[in-house]
């Protein structure tokens, strides 16, 4: 069986037309953008050239995408930019229960610098509602930060009608778009967010590069200082080649979201409809139909997501579980404890997340396997035993 690879939720491969467009900036045209000679002026030049891309393809101007090294350091650049420039104004900070780390543990480590943080809770679905977000809002409330779509169940917030309360009462609103850009539409006027967080290797691009847009007039402190780059907002020799090589594959992901959005969602839902058809006690996680066209989270009862990634990876599948084991804790994952699964529920999770680089042979693969690798894993399972007894 060929290797079959359904984490892209997770990573995606380089496409070829982003490497083809990255590799003259390793060796030809490698210069540092600051230089004022010739091979400065030439990386310059396409590093206004990525910038005028990247906001094209967002709906934003040039002056608003800022160049960073990921989507982590875009949420610590946004959140704690935006809390430490208002610092005067108030104090509090609204989020959700469910969002990914990079948001939750700044949040938190601003709790230890004095902010007040109200951590939302969601919906058996993992939904949040724009009434629940104005219902937290104080006079002390200074900055909202509520993903995009979430990483692990897929689920679509409402970002345009939270955005909508937001403006009303005069606070800035952030999202992390990391996981919603290539599969739905992302549009920064549309949506009305003042800040929007993405990484380039979740859509066919390099790894180690991402931007954050920040809406004309919103001001935010810089978190890493010691150079003029990024228009004097965010210090470090800019990654050349992997500015370049972003830009173009936000653009290829943006040209081509219509059409993978709809393939991607007839794989997603023969791939849940198959599994549910094939193995008993299975629940999706996630809202049926306000979630990203590519990802299917579910949760097999009696047996641990581990064993069953265990098991896929050796048939040549890669996908990933909602459990934690692997890093060390015996917690499953915040997100699906935050949507009500018990913790034995919580732990026997799977994700599979498509690409446009997949097709529907691994969804053959997947339902050909995994009724056989539950079924083995439950007969081992004294739970499952005790229940068919």
């Amino acid at each position: 069986m060929n290797p079959v690879y359904l984490d892209n939720a997770a990573t995606t491969p380089v496409s070829q037309a982003v490497l083809d467009k990255m590799l003259p900036y390793f060796r030809e045209h490698y210069g540092n953008a600051s230089s004022i000679y010739g091979t400065g002026r030439d990386a310059r030049k396409a590093i206004d050239a990525a910038r005028r891309q990247a906001a094209q393809a967002l709906n934003a101007k040039a002056n608003e995408i800022y160049f960073t090294a990921g989507g982590s350091e875009s949420d610590n650049w946004a959140i704690k930019g935006a809390a430490f420039m208002q610092r005067k104004k108030g104090n509090h900070i609204i989020t959700t229960s469910i969002e990914h780390h990079a948001v939750l543990h700044t949040c938190q480590w601003l709790e230890k610098q004095g902010f007040t943080v109200t951590y939302l809770p969601v919906d058996e679905f993992g939904l949040v509602t724009a009434s629940q977000v104005e219902k937290a809002i104080t006079p002390e409330t200074i900055l909202i930060s509520i993903m995009a779509a979430n990483n692990e169940i897929g689920t679509l917030e409402p970002i345009k009608e939270i955005s909508q309360i937001a403006r009303a009462h005069k606070i800035l609103f952030h999202t992390d778009a990391v996981q919603a850009i290539g599969v739905v539409p992302v549009d920064v006027e549309d949506w009305g967010v003042d800040l929007l967080s993405l990484s380039a290797h979740k859509f066919h691009g390099p790894k180690g590069v991402g931007l954050l847009y920040i809406r004309t007039g919103v001001r935010v402190d810089s978190i890493i200082h010691g150079g003029a780059q990024e228009r004097g907002k965010r210090a470090g020799t800019e990654n050349l080649a992997g500015i370049v090589g972003m830009a173009e594959a936000l653009e290829l992901a943006v040209r081509h979201q219509p059409d993978n959005a709809m393939r991607l969602a007839a794989m997603r839902d023969r791939l849940i409809q198959g599994i549910k058809e094939r193995i008993p006690d299975v629940r999706l996680n996630g809202h049926p139909t306000k979630r990203l066209p590519g990802n299917a989270n579910v949760s097999i009862r009696y047996i641990e997501g581990e064993a069953m990634l265990l098991r896929l990876d050796f048939a040549g599948i890669a996908a990933s579980s909602g459990s934690a084991c692997t890093s060390g804790s015996l917690d499953p994952s915040h997100v699906l404890l935050a949507i009500g699964l018990p913790h034995e529920i919580a732990h026997g999770s799977l994700r599979f997340s498509f690409s446009d680089d997949n097709q529907e042979s691994d969804v053959d693969a997947v339902l050909a396997v995994l009724p056989g690798i539950v079924q083995t894993l439950r007969d081992m399972s004294p739970i499952y035993l005790k229940k068919e007894a």
